[in-house]
């Protein structure tokens, strides 16, 4: 059938077979047998329409199978092949820490990880701040990394699931980001190329978060765990609040410098919290450490050095700066303008919309609006107040990075806006609220 007839089918309604939809995936891949329209125009009717299990295990089959699918055995690494997945928040950088601490603990990361979507940033983007760092290297170079390190994180390459990354491109632009049968296929045809032997997924949930409910979100990490399952990968899903946004930062190289500060020993304690409550399970998932005594093995990679010696090993691997984590100010873009974000009245931080400081993000230029375009790894927010801070004179909102006046004075507004402070404490919830899976 022509690609819009197939289209048109899952616009109306219908369920797509196998057959059809490996037809389609072809068409992406190839780059040829569905136009850039095409494709908006069916990530459109699949987010519309929603797809059934059945299609949603025939996506995800045919878009890991539409590139090449790693093998590791070759390679007698002496631990599991482990890997975690978000589905992506504001202030986001647990992969940066996550990778190589497992990775000190005795598993082995190879972390494909994608682009900023919508308001969220994307691990991708925050490593290619990092001046060298090579994020899509070939297969050869990515796999000794894995076997010399312990982890290597990295975007896709061109011949890995590439039905995906273009998918995924036109998915941020089109306004189809929030479909679980996208979401989950988009995720598991790049885990499943990995050759992985288990996969923790964190899944968030809340004002920041791409599903707008808990219950949509729970709804998301059910099928995650269902379809990996059913395909063979050992996957737990853990539910993880992203009511506020993750850490202190937002904003590329930002998160970098956070990222290297939490390998420092010098991390909050929410971004701690969901880190290690994530390698706990990963370390446990992939039988290497029970789970009561994850925590402890964990914590001592972390105070030692271990974890972040692991991490300068694999940008050094992957092309970066050796001393990075000794000297990051002299290789992180710095932005010429920085101002603090007061806020509008004193009292405490009862509420925030995390969507819009993501949103603030991606209009100061740390994101994208075509996904062509380039983006400003240097703008966004430090020192970000949290849901229970006091805030007033001489303690303000954030601290805005920007390129120019015009860009600052909007980052200003828009966070004021975001933020709803009230005369009294509010203590902000625990940042996991459940896991899933066996």
């Amino acid at each position: 059938m022509l690609p819009q007839e197939l289209i048109a089918k899952k616009r109306d309604g219908a369920r797509l077979e196998d057959r059809e939809i490996d037809q389609l995936v072809a068409g992406i891949a190839d780059g040829k047998g569905l136009a850039d329209a095409q494709v908006g125009a069916l990530a459109m009717a699949l987010f519309l329409r929603g797809l059934d299990t059945g299609e949603r295990v025939a996506l995800t089959r045919a878009m890991t199978a539409s590139g090449d699918i790693l093998r590791w055995d070759d390679l007698d690494l002496p631990g599991p092949i482990v890997d975690k997945h978000s589905t992506g928040g504001v202030g986001d950088k647990v992969s940066l820490m996550l990778a190589p601490w497992v990775a000190a603990c005795g598993g082995f990361v190879p972390m494909i990880s994608g682009r900023g979507l919508g308001h969220t940033g994307g691990t991708l983007d925050k490593l290619e701040s990092i001046p060298d760092y090579d994020a899509v290297p070939d297969n050869a170079r990515f796999r000794a990394c894995v076997r010399d390190v312990g982890c290597a994180i990295i975007g896709q390459t061109a011949n890995l699931a590439p039905a995906d990354k273009r998918l995924y491109a036109i998915r941020d632009v089109t306004a189809t980001v929030e479909s679980i049968g996208l979401i989950t296929a988009s995720i598991l045809s790049k885990k499943l190329a990995a050759g992985l032997d288990a996969l923790v997924m964190d899944v968030k949930f809340g004002a920041g978060a791409f599903m707008p409910t808990y219950e949509k979100s729970r709804e998301l990490a059910l099928s995650i765990v269902d379809v990996a399952n059913g395909a063979g990968l050992k996957t737990r899903a853990m539910l993880t609040d992203m009511d506020s946004p993750l850490g202190v930062t937002a904003g590329n190289a930002l998160e970098v410098r956070d990222a290297i500060a939490f390998l420092k020993g010098e991390g909050d304690a929410r971004t701690l919290a969901c880190t290690r409550a994530l390698a706990i399970e990963m370390l446990d998932l992939a039988g290497l450490v029970p789970r009561d005594a994850a925590g402890a093995k964990l914590d001592a990679a972390l105070a030692s050095g271990q974890a972040a010696e692991r991490f300068a090993r694999m940008v050094s691997a992957l092309g970066g700066p050796a001393d990075l984590i000794e000297r990051p100010d002299k290789y992180l873009a710095q932005a010429p303008l920085v101002r603090d974000v007061p806020a509008l009245t004193a009292g405490f931080v009862e509420k925030i919309d995390t969507r819009q400081v993501g949103l603030g993000v991606v209009d100061l230029g740390g994101g994208r609006i075509d996904p062509k375009a380039a983006i400003d790894p240097a703008v966004g927010f430090s020192a970000l107040a949290a849901v229970g801070d006091s805030v007033g004179p001489g303690a303000p909102l954030a601290i805005v990075h920007a390129r120019d006046e015009a860009s600052a004075a909007r980052a200003i507004l828009r966070l004021q806006n975001a933020y709803r402070i009230g005369p009294s404490h509010t203590a902000s919830g625990a940042v996991v609220r459940e896991t899933l899976g066996a």
